[in-house]
């Protein structure tokens, strides 16, 4: 539309649309996306009134807020339950985002993430940051996300990441994790993929390896490694 959409009810989160696919070469999708184990975001949102910008010149940004439900007493923030902006720039190969999220009430969680993508041939690169604090328990880390994506034919594709984040805390729980993974399309519906990580906590630190909104097992022990391998297909409809 020429003018932008406008979209009400529940939906994803402007934060999460960036996250999921835009700023690491793992789409926040799989165990390994350290991007996702290692950072905290609302990926979905009830009573959002959203807008999408067209694209101007390669510019494009969506905000959104959040209406409080009526029946929840425990949330501020003057009637919201919270605001969410993203904002993206696109021209040929590159690609650079930021977003932003600040919630109110029980799940407090102020959020950001941010970072850069190019295309050079057959590889895509991407480089991001997040920070966040708020939650239950309470999430206060930063950290950075470095991970690449070679095609070696148009079905077939793998990806290497590596993910730091850093307790801001004071406990010094900090983590990172090394990732691999391959997708092969078997047909334009129909995705095989394979992944697999290694996910170090230091101190304290319980991260695990998790899809997006799954809890994933817990760490055996404060401070215990967690590694894995995940198997599964995508159908798109």
């Amino acid at each position: 539309a020429p003018w932008g959409e406008v979209r009400v009810g529940r939906q994803y989160s402007p934060i999460y649309i960036p996250f999921k696919g835009q700023l690491d070469a793992f789409g926040a999708g799989t165990i390994a996306s350290g991007l996702n184990n290692l950072s905290k975001i609302t990926p979905y949102t009830d009573n959002g009134i959203a807008y999408l910008s067209p694209d101007f010149h390669g510019f494009t940004t969506t905000v959104m807020v959040a209406l409080r439900d009526s029946g929840d007493g425990n949330g501020n923030g003057n009637g919201l339950s919270g605001d969410y902006e993203t904002f993206a720039y696109c021209n040929g190969p590159l690609r650079v985002s930021y977003a932003h999220q600040q919630t109110h009430g029980g799940t407090t969680l102020r959020a950001n993430l941010g970072g850069v993508s190019y295309q050079f041939g057959q590889a895509t690169a991407y480089a991001s940051f997040f920070n966040g604090d708020g939650g239950s328990p309470r999430y206060h880390d930063d950290g950075l996300s470095l991970s690449m994506r070679y095609a070696f034919s148009p079905r077939l594709r793998a990806s290497l990441g590596y993910a730091y984040a850093r307790d801001r805390s004071g406990g010094d729980n900090d983590a990172d994790q090394f990732s691999v993974a391959c997708e092969y399309d078997l047909s334009p519906k129909l995705t095989l993929y394979a992944s697999g990580a290694m996910l170090r906590n230091h101190h304290d630190a319980t991260f695990t390896l998790r899809g997006v909104n799954v809890t994933g097992l817990p760490a055996a022990y404060p401070g215990a490694p967690v590694r894995g391998v995940q198997l599964g297909m995508i159908e798109r409809f």
